[in-house]
């Protein structure tokens, strides 16, 4: 079955019509079947996966979230190394709770387990539709919740926020978010049950779920869901003394409805914030405004910009909402409040402190604009407004037209706006100018209007969801879905695997940044939001390279950091494509075995020793010998010029072709550590040197790992480097190592000799059986990440590893890993359970007491 027809019939299953006709039933129906239809047609139309050739794998969602959704399918199907508190995969073994609250808690995620697992890409996009389709039935719900009105409307304006810009063109690649498009609506209408006084055990049920869902978006639409209930608090109910004190008791309930709520979503966000405090600290950066052309030009189809807000709304929202104010039959103060709030919003975007505010107070390091949702499901709230008290009439039709010929004479000054962008625009607002002055009653007027709304809908946001889905290929880096790399770097990865007796690394010809997910083994390569401070550290000590300023560490090829972590076998092949590498790799898939010591090992009594400004000399002491000889080196331009030394023992090097040498025993094998070179490395000046090496470190973005050069057989053991370097960089002074197998070998054979006899791998914890007689320190080949203890205590640091002594008169030792903050999250969430079971027995007393004083006020029959 082809993707398209799996996808069609797997939304028809979820979206299928009652058989009795309900209006609300129907208006959530239309709003989903509208979103599913246009996503699908812009997808197709950019010839997007799964469409067309085209990955969708752009940024973050191929290098994260498919490989984590990967995991997930793993853990339901009872696959994949470790379990919700250890992922045994990533990272040589890290926390996987916060992961699991971060990127996988939303109930959609499911999904992913009925497809098959080589279809993960599939899975991925599906649910992504089906979110968007959610969140389109869930707005259509809520607008007719807050007033009554014509269901076919309701359903188009639904689609509408479920289609704005910044759904189609940023959330659709990060597809948690867009669980906070979802819980906008359903929080609204937690605070009309506030409001009301209904549904006080379900409405922080929901709060709890939505948060659970994804705490970053869910915490954006609490204030916007908040904000709706202040205005809504002005402008309904009782007036005078009666409605400051309605509104007092409402705001009360909601808040203890959203407390009550966040507390049982304790146990999975109280790690989760954990797991960002020890995480690495990641790309720092200030918010910037974008220039207020550019936001204007965001309103409109077909635009795309990392960097504003992704504000499109169809014209089928937009003309009803600008409208509002000139619309006579909305009393005023719900015309001004709820314009009041929209540009209130709107202007909150641009200023510092209250982007901080939205954004839980740290600039985000990627798009700056996140909260954008919030905003257009207000402006969707204000049109729905506009309309419920009937269509609008000339004055407001010509009112609202102004203010849009307004806002596109101010996008007149940004690039962003084309000419094509302006046609789109033109069109949809005389289509739904038509449609709104079509008259009132009569069938053929209301499926007139409906198909013109419908249409102008569809045409611009299908157009928008393709202009994105081009921009996004061209502009970000991407990956390819699920193919043949893949499938034969599993099947390599499979042959071989020996966990817990040894670990697989799949390789660092990555073809993500968390293969080991995607593709199977243990490796060291991890990218995510929590990845761990110490990990990244002890890695970078060690000389592996990093990207995304150190959230996303890669694997190191090196022998001595696989016997250091258990590494007995290696996937080695051809570099992805799709990293756009300067010349095509075709070589073929093998594995590289070798002996490496077991994955608990016994250290001689003794200080600790401590990392030092060298690579080479780290991964020796975390080894426990000395393998490498680490020669002075010359660093000269090709013109022979020598390039002076910097004070942090670094040569700074720029745009040109320069001379490394130095002087290595014969028989041993080099290494080059240039963190700091984007550029390229060769040995030269030897017969069959081997193939140029890439390097692509720039600081603090990028970091170069330390790579094999290849082995010197030369008597005079003279090592020449060419480094091409295409950028300004640095070259440490001590850039070359040279290993010695020989006594590796012999460093593992001793680790092996005193190592651990058995070792027993858990979801959260490891068991080791220890040699009689061993004494010093044992080593965990594991990170030291918080929430490591041993024999009933927290664990120790050995150079970054988990360690503890070895314990007297006892012939094994036990470690077991609890994530942070889940003693405490549990507790606070076991306290909400019972304050909303009190409420529970408490409504239920109350309407028994109720009950009864009508059986009483009744009397006898």
């Amino acid at each position: 079955m082809s993707g398209s027809t799996l996808l069609i019939t797997f939304t028809a299953a979820i979206f299928v019509r009652m058989p009795t006709f309900r209006p609300r039933t129907a208006a959530v129906t239309l709003a989903a079947l509208i979103t599913t239809a246009t996503v699908c047609a812009g997808d197709a139309r950019a010839r997007s996966f799964p469409f067309g050739p085209h990955t969708r794998s752009v940024n973050d969602l191929g290098n994260q979230f498919v490989p984590f959704h990967a995991r997930l399918w793993d853990l339901l199907h009872g696959r994949g190394d470790g379990g919700v508190f250890l992922n045994w995969s990533s990272g040589y073994g890290t926390s996987f709770l916060p992961d699991l609250g971060t990127y996988l808690t939303s109930p959609f995620a499911l999904l992913v387990g009925v497809f098959p697992r080589d279809r993960i890409d599939l899975a991925v996009y599906v649910l992504t539709v089906v979110k968007m389709a959610s969140a389109a039935a869930a707005m259509a719900f809520l607008l007719l919740t807050l007033r009554g009105g014509r269901w076919w409307l309701a359903g188009v304006l639904g689609g509408s926020y479920a289609l704005c810009g910044w759904s189609v063109a940023e959330a659709s690649y990060n597809p948690m978010w867009l669980d906070g498009l979802i819980a906008l609506p359903l929080l609204c209408l937690v605070g009309e049950w506030a409001r009301t006084g209904r549904h006080r055990v379900v409405a922080p049920l929901l709060v709890a779920v939505v948060w659970v869902a994804n705490f970053y978006t869910a915490y954006m639409a609490t204030l916007g869901a908040a904000l709706v209930l202040v205005v809504r608090l002005l402008t309904e109910g009782e007036k005078g003394a009666g409605r400051a004190k309605a509104a007092i008791r409402g705001l009360a309930r909601a808040a203890g409805s959203v407390l009550v709520g966040i507390g049982l979503a304790a146990p999975v966000l109280i790690p989760v914030y954990l797991g960002t405090k020890h995480a690495y600290p990641g790309w720092d950066r200030t918010f910037q405004p974008a220039a207020w052309p550019d936001v204007l030009a965001r309103l409109f189809p077909g635009t795309y910009g990392f960097f504003t807000p992704a504000l499109f709304l169809s014209a089928v929202a937009l003309l009803p909402a600008c409208a509002l104010v000139f619309q006579r039959d909305v009393p005023r103060r719900e015309r001004w409040a709820w314009a009041g709030l929209v540009a209130g919003v709107g202007l909150s975007l641009q200023w510092g402190p209250t982007h901080l505010l939205w954004h839980a107070f740290a600039t985000p390091n990627g798009s700056p604009y996140r909260q954008t949702f919030v905003l257009a499901g207000l402006v969707v709230i204000a049109a729905w407004i506009s309309v419920s008290y009937g269509r609008p009439g000339p004055r407001a039709l010509v009112g609202g037209g102004a203010v849009l010929v307004l806002i596109a004479a101010g996008a007149a000054f940004s690039d962003l706006a084309t000419h094509r962008s302006y046609l789109l625009f033109a069109a949809g607002l005389v289509a739904t100018a038509a449609a709104l002055a079509l008259p009132a009653r009569g069938r053929r007027a209301g499926l007139a209007a409906a198909l013109l709304l419908t249409g102008a809908l569809v045409g611009q946001a299908a157009a928008t969801t393709a202009f994105a889905d081009r921009q996004r290929l061209a502009q970000l880096d991407h990956y390819a879905p699920w193919g043949e790399r893949q499938r034969v770097q599993a099947d390599a990865v499979a042959r071989v695997d020996g966990w817990p007796r040894y670990r697989t690394d799949p390789g660092g010809e990555r073809t993500t940044a968390n293969d080991p997910l995607l593709v199977g083994g243990q490796g060291a390569a991890y990218y995510s939001s929590h990845t761990p401070a110490v990990l990244t550290r002890t890695l970078a000590a060690l000389g592996a390279g990093w990207t995304s300023h150190g959230r996303a560490v890669q694997s190191l090829d090196n022998p001595v950091t696989d016997a250091i972590f258990s590494v007995a076998a290696r996937v080695h092949g051809p570099r992805d494509p799709h990293q756009r590498w300067n010349a095509p790799d075709d070589r073929p898939v093998t594995v590289a075995r070798q002996q490496v010591p077991p994955l608990v090992t016994v250290r001689q009594p003794g200080a600790a020793p401590s990392f030092g400004p060298s690579p080479f000399r780290n991964q020796e002491a975390l080894l426990g010998s000395r393998v490498y000889t680490v020669p002075r080196t010359t660093l000269r331009t090709v013109s022979g010029a020598p390039v002076e030394d910097r004070d942090d023992r670094t040569h700074r090097v720029g745009r040109g072709t320069y001379r490394l040498t130095g002087r290595c025993p014969a028989g041993s094998e080099v290494y080059l550590w240039a963190p700091g070179v984007f550029g390229s490395a060769q040995v030269s000046d030897r017969p069959g040197a081997g193939q140029e090496t890439e390097l692509r470190g720039l600081l603090p973005a990028r970091r170069a790992a330390m790579e094999p050069l290849g082995r010197i057989v030369g008597p005079d053991g003279q090592v020449v480097v060419t480094l091409q370097s295409v950028r300004a960089g640095t070259v440490p002074r001590e850039a070359l190592g040279c290993l010695d197998r020989d006594r590796l070998a012999a460093a593992v054979t001793g680790l092996r000799r005193t190592g651990a006899t058995s070792v027993r791998v858990t979801d959260d914890g490891v068991r080791a059986e220890l040699p009689p007689g061993s004494s010093g320190t044992v080593v965990l080949a594991a990170p030291r990440i918080a929430g490591w203890s041993c024999e009933g205590r927290p664990a120790d640091s050995y150079l970054g590893l988990v360690a503890v002594p070895v314990p007297a008169h006892a012939s094994s030792v036990d470690c077991t890993f609890r994530p942070p903050g889940l003693r405490a999250g549990s507790t606070v969430g076991a306290g909400a359970l019972l304050v909303l079971a009190a409420l529970a027995v408490w409504g239920a007393l109350v309407r028994r007491r109720a009950g009864r004083q009508d059986l009483v006020l009744a009397g006898p029959d």
